[in-house]
């Protein structure tokens, strides 16, 4: 992009830039933000209701009228969603959200809207010394070192939109020093995590009511699909045992509150993501028995799958 071609305009009056748009006909324009756009007419502030509204209908007019790419910039609030009026989200034809941790260099562009393809699409970069690089193959991001294996890691294939990745999980359980346990996660959903601790205790027979459970996801990427389960609930019973799960197993499959194991969707796609990184082994749910050069290991219940995951140890 040569300096020429690029334009800025200081200006939150409406009318004025739209004439801008119309003048110069840009291939790619950037509001930045709509939340401090002004339209002459209206009477109330900017950022109200009827302002984000009115300036974002009359940008979207002209960007189709002309053929311009626009993106439109809102503030978000603490919790991630966009501030202010969520009529923003229902005019656009599509809803980026650009996150990430703040103690890491990457950051996921995801898509939660798409009226022209599918949504829950991720997109993975990395913060370099000249800004933000494409990470190519995300899966090596959150995937530990195979070579120095410790009680308590499980791996999991986790699908983002259509794209798979390898995810390293950590789990530490430890005695109490409380009179009720603690239980942490990070990218890990909480609830998630306390259902998996009560369907061991129940169905298999640890007891960790009177343990601390900490549980993480390498990367601190959130993993927030039913998929995860299993490896959840092997890297706690690995921890909680002092067992060494197999570098190169993968396991993938939902838990049911029986203590079965229940199948998931895109299995297929899971498995060459798993064998395209080097991993030997999957264990998936019974009856999602695939053609794959892994070894698939088939189970119906969640003590199954541990004395196969431990099995050797």
């Amino acid at each position: 992009l040569s300096p020429s071609s690029l334009y800025l305009l200081p200006e939150i009056d409406l009318e004025t830039i739209l004439m801008e748009l119309e003048s110069l006909r840009p291939q790619v324009a950037v509001i930045d933000s709509i939340q401090a756009l002004y339209y002459g007419q209206l009477t109330s502030a900017p950022g109200s209701v009827s302002q984000v509204r009115e300036c974002t209908s009359a940008l979207m007019q002209v960007a189709k009228r002309e053929g311009i790419s626009l993106f439109i910039v809102g503030h978000v609030t603490k919790e991630g969603a966009i501030a202010g009026p969520k009529v923003l989200e229902h005019l656009v034809d599509t809803v980026l959200y650009f996150e990430g941790d703040r103690f890491a260099s990457h950051r996921l562009l995801r898509s939660v809207k798409n009226r022209f393809g599918a949504t829950n699409e991720l997109g993975v970069f990395e913060m370099v010394d000249r800004g933000l690089a494409e990470v190519r193959n995300p899966s090596e991001l959150f995937l530990g070192n195979r070579d120095e294996v410790v009680p308590g890691i499980a791996t999991i294939v986790a699908c983002e939109g259509t794209r798979p990745l390898v995810v390293e999980l950590q789990s530490l359980v430890s005695p109490t020093s409380y009179s009720s346990p603690r239980r942490s996660t990070t990218g890990i959903e909480y609830n998630r995590l306390l259902q998996i601790l009560a369907v061991l205790e129940k169905r298999v027979g640890i007891p960790l009511s009177k343990l601390d459970a900490y549980v993480a996801s390498s990367g601190g990427l959130s993993v927030g699909e039913p998929a995860a389960d299993l490896g959840v609930a092997i890297a706690v019973v690995a921890s909680f045992r002092d067992r060494l799960v197999d570098p190169y197993t993968v396991l993938i499959g939902e838990v049911g509150l029986g203590g079965q194991v229940r199948p998931v969707s895109q299995m297929e796609l899971r498995l060459k993501e798993a064998a395209k990184l080097g991993f030997k082994r999957a264990i998936i749910p019974k009856g999602q028995s695939l053609k794959s050069p892994l070894e698939v290991i088939p189970v119906a219940r969640v003590v199954d799958a541990i004395a196969v995951a431990l099995a050797g140890a």
